[in-house]
């Protein structure tokens, strides 16, 4: 069986993990000149299905449960499983005691925790929330390593072209995210910093509450951390506002004052394609499978839906989609 896969993002890559990895012989086509440049490549790389569940439906949970286990199977040596750190300023405590309403698989911690689950948080924070289970990746190294994967099970990869309707392929899968042809996706704009500083180190993502401006902290490799990232229903790729940035570098401030030297080594922007409800979609049109609309959620749910897309191809069940179930209700195609 011969597959061409539309697209080399994160939805891409893993589904071609997942079709070569059941015999189809797989193409991977990208206009781009190469990996990157997505909004897979600005993505923060936690693997949170519980902290997501703050603001997300359940099926965001139930898909993303897995997701840690595809990727350390998948790209081994990638997966960080440190757990998830949640706090909140002493003023905005109220926060944490929101978020864990809405949130399950946590348990509280102190002061004094904190202090030793990130030493440079010490005497920063009273309360927090630390979601154990939890893990994260950097993306761009997870891509790299899974298109090396590929590459060495044989799947073909071909960027820079505009050529997508190709002869000879018994299936395609789209995975082109904000290029595709769905008058239901809308585009949400998140923006991202990466900055540089040896004056801090944390061991796991922390995410800081606040009423107008959380974000969340992620630990990447040469001192840097990814610092993220607005939320704005917008299509534009434009790049980041002075507005966004103010507000980022302010919240990074308030975790730990350090982040006041720090270097920015990069800004960046992507925009995340989405459905009404924010829940993504695997739907099959004849010979070709679409799987879109990850929303912020892409590394978090990519393994789910390329499953769900392969079971497609394999076992040919027709139109239909897979991806959730919302109040006990299936959302058809």
């Amino acid at each position: 069986m011969k597959v061409l896969v539309k697209g080399a993002g994160v939805a891409g890559l893993t589904a071609a993990f997942e079709l070569a990895a059941r015999g189809a012989a797989v193409s991977v086509a990208e206009t781009r000149p190469g990996l990157g440049g997505n909004a897979s490549w600005f993505a923060g790389g936690m693997l949170a299905p519980w902290c997501e569940r703050e603001s997300a439906e359940q099926p965001v949970l139930d898909l993303g449960r897995g997701a840690a286990d595809w990727w350390d199977a998948a790209t081994p040596g990638q997966v960080t499983r440190a757990g998830t750190l949640v706090v909140a300023a002493p003023r905005d405590t109220g926060e944490i005691d929101r978020f864990a309403s809405r949130t399950s698989g946590h348990r509280r911690v102190d002061e004094d925790e904190i202090a030793l689950l990130e030493p440079d948080l010490a005497g920063r924070f009273r309360r927090g929330l630390l979601f154990s289970d939890e893990a994260h990746l950097d993306p761009r190294q997870a891509m790299a390593a899974l298109h090396d994967k590929l590459a060495a099970m044989g799947v073909e990869f071909h960027f820079g072209t505009e050529v997508w309707h190709v002869f000879g392929f018994d299936h395609q899968i789209d995975c082109t995210g904000m290029a595709a042809i769905d008058d239901r996706l809308r585009g949400v704009r998140g923006e991202m910093l990466i900055l540089r500083t040896p004056d801090i180190s944390l061991s796991r993502p922390v995410r800081l509450l606040h009423p107008r401006f959380p974000l969340y902290v992620v630990p990447r490799t040469g001192q840097c951390f990814m610092v993220g990232a607005t939320m704005i229903e917008s299509g534009s790729a434009e790049p980041a506002t002075v507005r966004s940035m103010m507000e980022l570098l302010g919240a990074a401030y308030a975790l730990h004052p350090a982040f006041g030297e720090a270097g920015i080594v990069e800004t960046g922007v992507g925009v995340r394609p989405a459905f009404p409800d924010n829940l993504p979609r695997v739907e099959a049109h004849g010979s070709t499978v679409a799987v879109n609309g990850l929303y912020r959620h892409g590394f978090l749910l990519a393994p789910a839906m390329a499953r769900q897309a392969a079971d497609l191809v394999f076992h040919q069940d027709g139109t239909k989609e897979l991806a959730h179930e919302t109040d006990g209700q299936r959302q058809s195609a």
